[in-house]
């Protein structure tokens, strides 16, 4: 269910997710200001392998972004899964790394791209995820990357005028990917390119 939170900050992680559909956030909650979201788990990966793996804990909020089927299994089944199987523990490890060069990428995009930059970003990250049609009210988007909600309003209502999005009612919809990656950071390549050299 969209908004459900499925890890707390530095609580055991006792099931691990692995989503068909639908997104995962994981979101950095600050004594003043906003939330941030740091990274999104999608059908490439997996919430919760790492922490299963070495017996660790959540090191941020894990919230349901966009509803979605998932599969879900005991952590200390994994473990024992991963065990018995290398070749398994290697691909949960492998995203692992992959799922570290995301948030790596976003602090570093955070610091220094604008925000209609970034915004394109997380929209293409979220169609690889989810589709073009996402139900994303502009509070949410503001969260994902840490800005006020007027400033996502006022570039959403930009880009709904220039045709690359169309938004109503908390459902928006991507209309011109090419366009969107030509006004998008240098981020989303950036992820793609880890995403080829980890699993090759």
């Amino acid at each position: 269910m969209q908004g459900q939170v499925l890890a707390d900050l530095h609580q055991p992680v006792h099931l691990v997710h692995f989503p068909h559909a639908g997104i995962l956030s994981c979101v950095v909650d600050l004594l003043e200001g906003p939330a941030i979201a740091t990274g999104m788990i999608g059908c490439d990966g997996a919430y919760g392998a790492g922490p299963a793996l070495d017996g660790r804990r959540a090191v941020s909020r894990v919230i349901v972004q966009v509803s979605g089927p998932a599969s879900v299994i005991d952590a200390h089944r994994l473990e024992r899964l991963a065990l018995e199987l290398p070749a398994l523990r290697r691909i949960l490890m492998d995203y692992e790394q992959y799922f570290l060069a995301q948030v790596q990428q976003t602090a570093a995009c955070n610091a220094y791209h604008d925000v209609e930059a970034r915004m394109c970003k997380w929209l293409l990250r979220m169609d690889e995820l989810a589709g073009n049609d996402l139900p994303l009210t502009q509070d949410c988007m503001a969260q994902m990357m840490g800005v006020r909600r007027t400033s996502v309003s006022t570039i959403a209502a930009s880009m709904q005028r220039q045709q690359l999005i169309s938004y109503r009612r908390g459902r928006l919809h991507l209309l011109d990917h090419e366009n969107l990656r030509r006004r998008c950071c240098e981020c989303h390549a950036a992820l793609q390119s880890h995403r080829t050299v980890i699993f090759g």
